[in-house]
């Protein structure tokens, strides 16, 4: 007679092979993270620069635990260099804003203005990007010259469009009239929110695009007709 098998325990037995599932990540809290981190760094590395704040203070600017800012970014270093360029990319989102408009005019309206709003939106910015690309060494000088390569690209383009309707002065290059925008846009916001913190957005362009403008509409000399 045939031994009986074991008593039923009453427990649930999961099949050979298979194993209780992960918790499956939250994307959202993690961007929700990331972006307090990058506000308070922000902030704190605008005021002060980047070698004279702390994880710590970071950590506490943000309201998170020290671990979760090496659990984001490993170390301040990677949290400053993705700094830099999640502000940059954010900029080129709205410098981009102006593609959309056939008038090379309103183009160039559009541009100064997200520009404008952006450093308005994020005042730090303009200071740490100031501070840090004429600084000589500076720890992070190489990461923003590629990054400001990427916004004068964009500013290129918008410039070639104004040279191809015959709206640069003579002599005057691509390259140099995006530089050249590129820095004065820079100080100009910087100059806004430094000491005349009381204009608006609206004043402050419109007090630029004059000067943006003015440079835009030179025009080559018309050929002088034979025999004058």
């Amino acid at each position: 007679m045939a031994s009986p098998g074991p008593e039923p325990s009453g427990r649930q037995v999961r099949p050979a092979g298979r194993h209780r599932a992960a918790p499956a990540p939250r994307p959202g809290r993690t961007a929700v993270t990331k972006q307090k981190l990058f506000d308070a760094a922000l902030r704190l590395v605008g005021e002060r620069g980047p070698a004279s704040v702390t994880v710590d203070e970071i950590a506490a600017e943000a309201g998170v635990a020290k671990g979760t800012v090496y659990y984001n970014f490993g170390s301040k270093d990677g949290l400053v260099d993705a700094l830099l360029r999640h502000g940059v990319e954010l900029l080129a989102g709205r410098l981009r804003e102006a593609e959309r408009y056939a008038d090379t005019r309103e183009a160039v309206d559009h541009l100064v203005d997200g520009a404008l709003g952006f450093f308005g939106e994020y005042p730090a910015f303009a200071q740490l990007l100031v501070s840090e690309l004429w600084r000589t060494p500076g720890q992070w000088h190489g990461t923003l010259s590629l990054l400001r390569d990427d916004i004068v690209s964009i500013l290129k383009g918008q410039m070639q469009r104004v040279a191809d309707a015959g709206r640069l002065p003579p002599g005057v290059e691509v390259g140099t009239a995006s530089a050249a925008l590129f820095g004065t846009l820079l100080v100009v916001a910087l100059d806004w929110q430094v000491f005349q913190p009381e204009r608006t957005r609206e004043q402050v362009r419109d007090s630029v695009l004059p000067l943006v403008h003015g440079l835009a509409a030179a025009r080559a000399p018309e050929p002088e007709p034979p025999g004058s």
